[in-house]
Parts: structure tokens; sequence; C-alpha cells
């Protein structure tokens, strides 16, 4: 393996959500070890599931991991991280000031951006260096879906210009003290990563056009701010044998090829390892191990068996849906489950039906417009752009409160609004106005991945605790986006899911989340089944078989009400293939 060759001490794994990259850095973390590496293994993934592949809990401490000698884990933990932040921040206030100072500064560090910082505080500290980590000859970093990684990975450059650049005192974190203190820690991991020496990026994508095209442009912006030692590994190909007999195993082996075929050049010219298409799911140890092995292993015994499911199919979702003529359906799920596709799918047939549709995604690494390829009556198209969201944020701001203020204080104010978390109360504020559309249309949301979403939904209950005690006692009637995604209603959570044992473990997490929220998920949609598809191909005969009790277990334990899509032949790209997706099966 290429990317495991002179591996340096740190090892991030990122791409689009679902290609595999918790499984190989799992199984990486398992070969260093057993060359005598000590290893960390650290989840920087808000909806992580390292914890889940080793069979372990894995929490906010270096745990190691049991029957694995020189290995131990890490999942940093966003609310325990944002906990300890507040604490270090506002502890010292605690008894000196005021009560209702303390108060203001506790409500002012609730937000989603505290979030991220704090779990962003522990990222950088890992990269800098401590006792607890001096000790580990390699730190695996297996990361968040693309977008917020890259935002991880640019945090250190932009905190630090803020830092240096800031003549104001405050900032939506709170006093900058408390990221002043960290200036020195923050320039160390800027240096880190952009060291080859030290740091490797492993880009990590199946051999499908889109995520090729979310690698390079990973590769792109990561090479722009200094991470220019990267790797590719393209996961998850089937092998051509599988293809020789069975129409949908050639469908699907060519589609691949020809993707890798047309990946962009600059990809093309990285160190590249493929890894094929496995017949079990990779959960546990001593599958883990099997990963990275360079013979594909023997499919036996169950080649003849013929696999027979009947199940609800995704018309049957949208028949309940179409019936209420207007509201919002948010998908959401993990990266890589087909959040996007299955969206599009949903909008389009609303639309066909000739129902007013505006389809939108909050995802920063959004496919939409290349899945729904064209345009169709009743259907419209937008994205919330945080780069478009912010500065408008800004505008905004400095047109009302900085009209009243000098120049001097109208300086601190956009100094103020260049800290890196102002994105995440501007892409609120753009996710508010667009679901307000749902009380005279149809609403469909492809959300970004599970853990980014989190954050949203988190600030959307800071605004509504927030709304909610000004107006305490007032008897003035008000409504919040979260009053709007708790009424069942008004809006429709879809849940997506793979059947494979870590997808629909992800998704009931998910669920459990948004319930603790006072949001009930509506319905769960299992993408690209292949026990819905007609397959003689051995391999993906054991993969459908696999897929049975996945299923089962969704319909019986987990959701209200479900559907399955089959794994198509031809890529469900365009507003024709899309429709296909809501036939009913036979």
């Amino acid at each position: 393996m290429h990317f495991l060759e002179n591996a340096p001490r740190f090892l991030f794994f990122t791409g689009k959500g679902g290609v595999g990259k918790t499984s190989i850095a799992c199984a990486t973390a398992l070969q260093l070890a057993a060359r005598g590496q000590h290893v960390l293994l650290v989840s920087t993934d808000p909806a992580s599931n390292v914890g889940q592949v080793f069979g372990i809990n894995i929490g906010n401490q270096i745990t190691p991991v049991p029957d694995v000698a020189h290995l131990s884990a890490l999942e940093i933990d966003p609310q325990a991280a944002a906990q300890a932040y507040r604490d270090r921040i506002v502890g010292p206030a605690r008894g000196v000031l005021d009560a209702d100072v303390v108060k203001g500064m506790e409500e002012q560090l609730s937000g989603a951006c505290t979030t991220e910082i704090a779990s962003f505080d522990e990222f950088t500290g890992l990269l800098v260096g401590s006792r607890e980590t001096d000790e580990f000859d390699h730190i695996i970093f297996d990361t968040a879906p693309t977008g917020h990684t890259i935002r991880l990975l640019q945090l250190p450059g932009a905190w630090s210009g803020f830092l240096e650049a800031g003549q104001g005192d405050a900032s939506c974190l709170g006093p900058l003290a408390g990221l002043d203190k960290q200036r020195d820690q923050y320039r160390k991991a800027v240096e880190a990563l952009a060291d080859p020496a030290r740091t490797r990026l492993v880009l990590v994508a199946r051999a499908q056009a889109t995520t090729l095209r979310e690698a390079e442009r990973t590769r792109e912006e990561l090479a722009r701010i200094g991470l220019g030692e990267q790797y590719l590994v393209v996961n998850g190909v089937l092998p051509a044998t599988e293809a020789e007999t069975d129409p949908l195993a050639a469908a699907v082996h060519a589609r691949e090829q020809a993707a890798l075929a047309q990946m962009p050049d600059q990809l093309k010219a990285l160190p590249m390892d493929q890894l094929p298409l496995k017949a079990f799911d990779l959960v546990g140890v001593e599958v883990l191990k099997q990963l990275l092995g360079e013979e594909p292993q023997a499919i036996g015994g169950l080649e003849s068996a013929t696999v027979e499911l009947h199940a609800p199919s995704l018309s049957d979702l949208v028949d309940e849906i179409a019936a209420d003529e207007h509201g919002l359906v948010m998908v959401m799920g993990k990266g890589g489950v087909g959040k996007t596709t299955l969206a599009a799918a949903v909008a389009v047939e609303l639309a066909h039906r000739g129902l007013p549709v505006h389809l939108t995604t909050s995802d920063p690494a959004a496919h939409l417009a290349q899945t729904l390829v064209g345009s169709m009556p009743n259907l419209t198209l937008s994205r919330i752009d945080p780069l478009v969201e912010t500065q408008r944020y800004r505008d905004q701001v400095m047109a009302s409160k900085g009209a009243s203020l000098d120049e001097q204080g109208k300086a601190l104010l956009a100094e103020d609004l260049r800290s890196p978390c102002t994105e995440e109360i501007a892409v609120f504020q753009a996710f508010s106005r667009i679901i307000r559309e749902a009380g005279k249309k149809f609403v469909v949301m492809d959300t970004a991945p599970t853990g980014h979403t989190l954050l949203l939904l988190d600030a959307t209950g800071a605004y509504h605790r927030d709304i909610a005690r000004q107006l305490a006692g007032s008897n003035r009637h008000f409504s919040t986006p979260m009053m709007q995604l708790q009424d069942p209603k008004r809006t429709k959570v879809l849940l997506v899911t793979l059947a494979e044992t870590t997808p629909v473990l992800e998704a009931a997490n998910l669920q459990a989340d948004l319930r603790r929220a006072g949001i009930e998920p509506w319905a769960w949609v299992i993408n690209n089944s292949i026990a819905a598809a007609r397959t003689q191909s051995p391999l993906l005969r054991r993969r459908a078989r696999n897929e049975l009790k996945e299923i089962e277990q969704v319909a019986r334990e987990h959701a209200q009400r479900y559907a399955v899509i089959p794994l198509m032949a031809e890529e469900p790209i365009g507003v024709e293939r899309l429709l296909r997706l809501s036939e009913r099966q036979s």
C-alpha cells in the first residue's frame, strides 16, 4: 500500500461521507500497531463510529483497544469539549463577577460555533503534543466528511490570522482572551500540518464520478493551505470477475472503470491504491485485518441462494407526503448514503405530480445540480452557500448595527465579523429563511452529513431558547424554526441509510439525537439495496443476504414507516432516472 510506505507521525483520512474512511483508518491503525508501533486513533467526526467498528465504548479520553497491543483510540466528543471550554473561560469569573454577568457569558458560549472551536482546540492540542500523546509513534485521524474536514484543517490558519489582526475584545465565542491563550498552539498546528515529514493526507474515494470530483476539490483546497503530502485510496472497487455473468454487476463495474478513467489529471498524479469490494461488513478486529490484504477473499457456500425481499417503495412514501400539498421534507443521514439523490428523487416526483417544489441543500459539498442535470416544471433549485450567506450577514450587520457607530467602532465591528464562526450564524439565518417557504409549497432539503447537521440544529435550538426566554410572560405569540421542525404536520424528516451494520447504527443514533431535540423522524429510507435488486454475482449475493437482517431490524425496531430503493444498473442522475427510483418494485 503506497499510503502506508514510510508513514509519518500524523495520518489524516478524509473524503466524501460513506467512502470507508473509518474502516481504512482503523485497518491502518491495526497494521501499524502490528509492526510494534504505538498508535493513537482519533476521530474528529461529530458522528463518530470508531467505537462501533471495534465493538467497544470510546469516549473523550484515550482508551486502549482490548486485545490489540500498542493501539489506543479517542473520539473527540463535541459536547464534552464545549463544556470543558466553557468551564475554562467562565470558571475564573464565578464568585468574582455578578451572577448576571456570568450567566451572560454562559449564554454567549452556548452556540454551535463554541462547540466547533472547542473540538478544534482538542484537535490542535494533538498536533502540538502533550505528555499524554508524546508516547505515540503515529496519530491517525479519522475525520468528518469533506466539507467539515476542510473547515477543520483551515481553522488553525483562520484563527491564527484572526487573533493576530484582532482589535476587539469579544466575539461570538466570548472573551477573546480565551482564544488568545491558544495563539502559540494554533501557530504550531499550522506548522505541523504543512510539514510533509510529519503529516500525510489520505483522500479516500469510491470509484464514482461524484466522490472523485469531491476528492479533487479537497485535494486542491487543502494543497492551497499547505497540505501537499497527499495520497489517494479508491475503496470498494467491484472485481472484474464479478461482472462476467451478471448484468447488474457488469453495469456497476463499467460505471466504476469509466469514473476512474475520467478522474481529473491532478488526482491521477497522486500515489494511488485500489481496495476491492468485500462481501462482508467491516466491523470487528479480525475482519478489519483483511481489508488491506492484497488477495480478494473467497466467496463460497451461498452463490446459488436466492434472495427474496418484499418491502415498501419510495413511491409509497411520496403518496403520503403529496397528500399534504405543502410542507418541509428534510433528508438526513450519514455522508455517502445517498441523501442528495434521495432528496432530488422526492422533489422530482412531487414536481412530476404538478406540485410546486423548492429543492435546496445545506451541505457544503453539495452536488444537487449534477444530480438533477437540467430543469423541470414546478421545481426550483437553490443552495445555502456558506461564503455567500456569510458576506450577506456581514453586510446586513454593518448596515444596521454599524450605522450609528463612528469609524473606530465600525472597524471593531468589522473585525469581530471576520471571526470564522460568523459563518455558523449566517448559515442558520439562511436555513430559517428557506424553511418559512414550506407554508406555501414543498421545500425539500438535502442536509449536510450528520455531524454538521446536528451543529445546525444546535444553533436552531439555541435561537429558540433565546426567543422563548425573551418573551417569557409577555403573552406574545411566536414561532421559531425549531417549533416548525418539531411539528410533524409541517415537517417530515426522512432518515437515509444503507442496509449495513454501521450505517443502520448511525441512523439509529441520529434518530435518538433528533428525539432528544423533540424531532420525531417520519420515515426511514434504505438506499442502494442489493437485496431489492436482481443479481447473479456471488459477491453481490453474499452482500444481499447480509442486508436482509439489517432491513428487518429497521422495519421492526427503528422506523414508523420505511421504504427500500434497489441498487440501480444506471447511476440515478437526471430527471428520468430519478423518477425510476419511485417506481414500485414487482
